[in-house]
């Protein structure tokens, strides 16, 4: 049945929106949206490295996407404006990959596929990463839900109840790290971002607790895979945008209904 690239392109795609939708509404609750932005940037410099060293570039991106994920957590606790650093972490690692993968001796590479996703392409391989990736995001957060809840609402209360909120920002961190680095072949490193916000703030305009916002996240992130994929084949767009403008259009729909219900009542 993998056989089928249609079947592997649709499992990526859920693979990747179960795991974006799940870990995206920790990203708006917390306003994460810079740290995912600088994360999946730098992922452009994992693909430099992996065709450098001649290595899997999913480990290249893990690795690089990891090492910027902890030096973002680094530089929070320093009391520099963090927006103007995560800027400058952001767009000066996609500028230093662009510049690494055009540098790369013998290689002929597609920045497209990178930058925008290609989940047409998707290998057993990389179902396998991306379903792993999805499973390792969805225990994580199983096991600590309650504390990266608590540390989210408020450090104070995290401390008396004996969480470390830097420990639980940390957890997350690594986890948009791992988000990246299997969504980079389905929506791409501009992208990703988008992924992992428009569904998580869809399901909060439709739901009154985060347990129920998570499902739901996952849900409408599933929905938005399913129905940019198949929008791409029927207009001949890429797969990964037009992933983002189903999510968008859902997101612009649910707040219509919203205002439009709130002002009938």
């Amino acid at each position: 049945m993998l056989d089928d690239f249609m079947i592997r392109a649709a499992l990526g795609a859920v693979g990747t929106a179960t795991a974006a939708g799940l870990l995206g509404c920790f990203v708006v609750w917390r306003r994460m949206a810079y740290f995912g932005d600088a994360t999946a940037h730098a992922a452009v410099l994992g693909v430099a490295m992996s065709l450098a060293f001649g290595t899997g570039v999913i480990w290249g991106v893990i690795l690089v996407s990891v090492l910027v994920a902890v030096l973002i957590h680094t530089l929070s606790a320093d009391a520099a404006p963090m927006e103007t650093l995560l800027g400058v972490v952001s767009h000066g690692a996609l500028a230093i990959g662009l510049v690494a993968v055009s540098l790369v001796p013998g290689q002929r590479v597609d920045l497209d596929a990178y930058l925008f996703g290609e989940v047409l392409t998707v290998t057993r391989t990389d179902l396998a990463v991306i379903w792993l990736g999805a499973l390792a995001v969805a225990l994580v957060i199983w096991r600590h839900w309650q504390a990266l809840l608590t540390a989210t609402l408020s450090p104070d209360l995290a401390y008396a109840a004996g969480v470390d909120p830097r420990r639980e920002q940390l957890i997350l961190t690594l986890l948009l790290a791992l988000v990246v680095a299997v969504a980079i072949k389905v929506v791409g490193a501009l992208l990703i971002t988008a992924l992992l916000i428009i569904p998580a703030a869809t399901a909060r305009s439709l739901t009154r607790t985060p347990e129920a916002m998570a499902v739901v996240a996952i849900l409408i992130g599933t929905l938005c895979a399913l129905g940019g994929l198949r929008a791409a084949i029927i207009f001949n767009t890429p797969v990964g945008p037009s992933i983002v403008c189903v999510a968008t259009l859902l997101f612009t729909l649910a707040t219509i209904s919203r205002k439009l219900f709130s002002s009938g009542s």
